[in-house]
């Protein structure tokens, strides 16, 4: 099964390779084992279960939590040519009875609905008519309680094992620690489940966090970091996201709000004009994106910290969905861990327990000072091998660390305890730095010993260096008002046993990390854009977003191959039978005439004998003889290009050509030649043939004094004999 889900892949997909742990998934569902698969974002989790769909006998069902996530899922399996539905609120009871026609018609390939309607008794009756060959569970982290997201509609797909007992179901999720797994699979009552756990690292994305001081102007530093791209700004409040897109519009930004708060139709007007490239940025709360599959991100920025390192890793695995590089920058404050505190304040006692120990987790990762990618992998019980990941703040060296950190924590740990342990981090920062607030000389602050201990650094970086240190559980806060106090730990800093880090701003231009440099190797930026442009064109005709004509990663591909035929387009990356068919000409066009006005080769890097033989081996069985170019030619022809379109689209002569259109003709059974023979030639053609015959072409040439040319007899010639 695995050769024949490798061929899916590339027919309708156009991948070649399988993603890590890919393989072993789909050999799962093959196979009838239940499974439980972790794959990051970007890592191909939808093709685990869509893949092996094709190739498999019966209907795939895929449980998703959200319409606008379905959506986009089918229209994507459309555009790639596989039979795939939805069933939700938003269709018409006519469109919901064509689904369940097709269903019952065994028509669909993959069906998506939402738990509550999966569940439902006359549902549940309609699949029991039809035959299913697997199940898939997507969001799974939906279903545990101690997931980020957890849904309590998931928990009644624990009836599937009952309802459906002899078939296969698999539970995918891109974010979920090892207790999220097992309650997965516990919920779910999977029979001894294969657990397929990848990388939770991104080495795409770039990881930057600051703490937050002039908001509007950190954010759209990072926006002119990347004009005309796509990206997502996230907020904690409603009123923080209205606020900020107001800012950000005067600024002459192309930004629009989404949360909650808004109407229904204001909320789907601004996500449909995110998601179809109407505007680049969307102000949001964590109540977008989740149904969001948009490939091209470029950047997320957090102007809050998150509530959990799950949220945060799913928040940012936004971004680069389609491998490519993207940047996310939090920028974040203490007062974020009191706002989501007293925002979680409602929750029943268990899940607000839970809610804390993330909470505080989240925070010791924005204040600890490791490395980016190794604190996430940490946090999700992986270890990261590599000495430096060269794509965070850190490994960047955009943060320096203090070499004198033990000395400058003792000064601010004896202060605090100067203070006798009853004051918050702004009051510590202000007698440290030597203020003369009105406060503290009222307290006589200014007579301790530690007053302007620090005052060679500012406030705030004093300030920032508390949290550093409060996060590596130096220091605790305490209380309502979150008074310092020394932990254990943190006397031992000032015995001299523990060294601290300290972190300060460098100072200096942020470096290009390497997944930028590797991701645009080779690629012609100038014809990139101008693939930009035109995909921009073709969604707008389609009435599809960009991203399901072509990802990034595609686009990049082809501007780095630079393709002059079909043939060798088949061979990028992301460029499944199908979008060939229906792009490829006007993808070819803009390339050769990029290429042509800056005179650049075209076909870098390209096998032919590859692509052909691949293609040869995904053909369809009704076209399993037929040649790579002749199976191009033969979809051409289907489009009535013309000869002079075709020969030129597959890299053969006019006289080949010619051959497969006759062949083409041959086997369609077509007696109209037109467009290939006008119809004042074509008469002339028959009138020559009741005359002398049509069992050879060489007796109808002459009688037509040579005035028309033998390939146009031949097709002529084909055309008829398919009128016996």
């Amino acid at each position: 099964m695995i050769e024949s889900i490798q061929k899916a892949l590339v027919k309708y997909w156009g991948y070649n390779d399988f993603l890590p742990l890919q393989k072993q998934a789909m050999e799962c569902v093959g196979h009838g084992r239940d499974s439980v698969v972790v794959l990051p974002t970007g890592g191909g989790k939808s093709l685990c279960f869509q893949a092996p769909a094709i190739v498999m006998e019966g209907l795939t069902v895929v449980v998703s939590p959200l319409i606008s996530l379905m959506k986009d899922q089918v229209d994507a399996l459309k555009e790639c040519d596989v039979p795939a539905a939805r069933v939700d609120s938003s269709l018409s009871a006519e469109e919901k009875r064509t689904v369940h026609t097709a269903i019952l018609d065994g028509k669909l390939k993959l069906l998506y609905v939402s738990p509550e309607r999966l569940v439902t008794d006359g549902f549940v009756d309609l699949l029991r008519k039809t035959k299913l060959s697997f199940i898939a569970v997507d969001e799974a982290h939906c279903v545990s309680m101690w997931g980020h997201d957890f849904r309590p509609e998931y928990r009644q797909l624990g009836q599937l094992k009952q309802t459906f007992p002899h078939v296969t179901i698999g539970a995918y999720t891109a974010t979920a620690t090892e207790q999220v797994r097992h309650d997965i699979a516990e919920q779910l009552h999977l029979e001894n489940p294969e657990m397929l756990i990848g990388s939770f690292d991104r080495p795409n994305l770039v990881y930057k966090v600051k703490r937050r001081a002039n908001k509007v102007k950190q954010v759209h530093e990072v926006l002119d970091r990347h004009r005309g791209e796509s990206g997502i700004i996230y907020c904690i409040r409603r009123k923080d996201v209205d606020e900020l897109s107001l800012q950000l519009k005067v600024k002459g930004y192309n930004v629009l709000p989404y949360h909650a708060g808004m109407t229904d139709e204001d909320r789907k007007a601004n996500q449909e004009a995110f998601i179809n490239d109407k505007i680049a940025t969307i102000v949001a709360t964590i109540a977008f994106g989740m149904g969001i599959d948009k490939s091209n991100v470029r950047y997320v920025i957090h102007t809050g910290m998150p509530k959990s390192l799950e949220h945060y890793q799913q928040e940012t695995g936004r971004a680069g969905r389609d491998g490519l590089e993207a940047e996310c920058c939090l920028f974040y404050s203490g007062g974020d861990y009191g706002t989501w505190k007293s925002l979680m304040s409602d929750m029943n006692p268990d899940a607000y327990e839970i809610a804390m120990i993330k909470l505080n987790r989240m925070y010791h990762y924005c204040t600890s000072g490791l490395c980016r990618h190794k604190a996430i992998l940490r946090y999700f019980g992986q270890t990261y091998d590599k000495s430096t990941c060269a794509a965070c703040d850190m490994c960047l060296g955009e943060l320096d660390v203090m070499k004198d950190a033990t000395e400058i924590a003792q000064k601010i740990l004896s202060c605090i305890l100067r203070l006798e342990q009853r004051f918050g981090a702004g009051y510590t920062a202000s007698v440290l730095i030597g203020s003369a607030d009105q406060r503290i000389m009222d307290n006589h602050h200014d007579t301790l010993s530690t007053y302007g201990l620090l005052n060679e650094h500012s406030k705030h970086t004093i300030h920032d260096w508390i949290e550093q240190l409060e996060g590596q559980d130096y220091i605790e806060k305490v209380g309502e008002f979150n008074v310092l106090n020394v932990t254990q730990k943190g006397w031992q800093v000032l015995k001299g046993n523990e060294t601290p880090r300290l972190l300060k701003p460098a100072h200096k231009p942020a470096k290009i990390s390497r997944a930028v440099e590797d991701s645009w190797e080779g690629v012609d930026k100038g014809l990139f854009e101008a693939l930009r442009t035109l995909r921009g064109t073709l969604a707008r005709k389609r009435g599809v977003p960009a991203y399901i004509v072509f990802g990034d990663a595609a686009l990049r591909d082809m501007a780095r191959r630079r393709p002059s035929n079909l043939i060798t387009l088949l061979d990028v990356k992301g460029v499944g039978e199908k979008k060939s068919r229906q792009y490829g000409e006007a993808v070819l066009e803009t390339i050769r005439n990029y290429c042509r006005t800056n005179s650049l080769p075209m076909d870098m890097n390209v096998s032919p004998e590859t692509v052909s033989a691949h293609r040869r081996a995904n053909e369809p069985e009704k076209q399993s003889n037929l040649s790579g170019p002749k199976w191009l030619a033969f979809d051409l022809f289907e489009q009535k290009r013309s000869i002079e379109e075709v020969a030129k689209s597959i890299n053969r002569a006019p006289s080949t050509t010619t051959q497969y259109l006759v062949e083409y003709i041959t086997r369609e059974k077509i007696s109209d030649p037109h467009p290939w023979v006008d119809e004042q030639t074509f008469g002339r053609i028959v009138d020559a043939i009741r005359q002398v015959g049509d069992e050879k072409m060489k007796p109808i040439f002459d009688w037509l004094n040579g005035q028309i040319d033998y390939p146009q007899i031949r097709i002529c010639l084909a055309c008829l004999r398919n009128k016996d």
